[in-house]
């Protein structure tokens, strides 16, 4: 069975950016990554309704709950714009990338990234259908 997707909130956010560089954490050292945001009790809570959410697993085994993600960062990102594409641009996504891009400048490397990632897309499916028609 597919597990649902769970928006994480902005803090649950925080704390999962936290966890995917440097997981399994404990509660007390994911706060002290966090530095000035909340207090550890606040923390405790948050990941509390992150597990009950399925945003994170605890083990249990040891004195101090140790916690990891779920979902890595490039899942949780693919959601996301797929969430938002579904929402406001009619599931295209090509659609979400225009809005992102019109009326911004765009540096010349970042150019120069997604040329490359389009070539990319290209050749995967030249080559997914070359696969094909074998």
């Amino acid at each position: 069975m597919k597990r649902k997707s769970v928006k994480p909130t902005e803090s649950e956010i925080e704390i999962l950016k936290v966890l995917w560089t440097h997981e399994p954490l404990t509660v007390r050292e994911v706060f002290e990554h966090l530095g000035s945001s909340g207090g550890y009790t606040t923390v405790l809570k948050f990941m509390q309704i992150m597990l009950e959410k399925g945003l994170v697993v605890r083990d249990e085994s040891c004195r101090a709950h140790v916690y990891r993600s779920t979902l890595s960062e490039a899942d949780m990102k693919r959601q996301a714009v797929s969430g938002l594409a579904s929402k406001l641009f009619g599931g295209s996504r090509l659609r979400l990338a225009m809005q992102a891009l019109s009326g911004e400048t765009v540096a010349e490397a970042d150019l120069t990234e997604m040329r490359a990632l389009i070539d990319k897309i290209e050749r995967s499916q030249a080559d997914s259908e070359s696969d094909l028609n074998k």
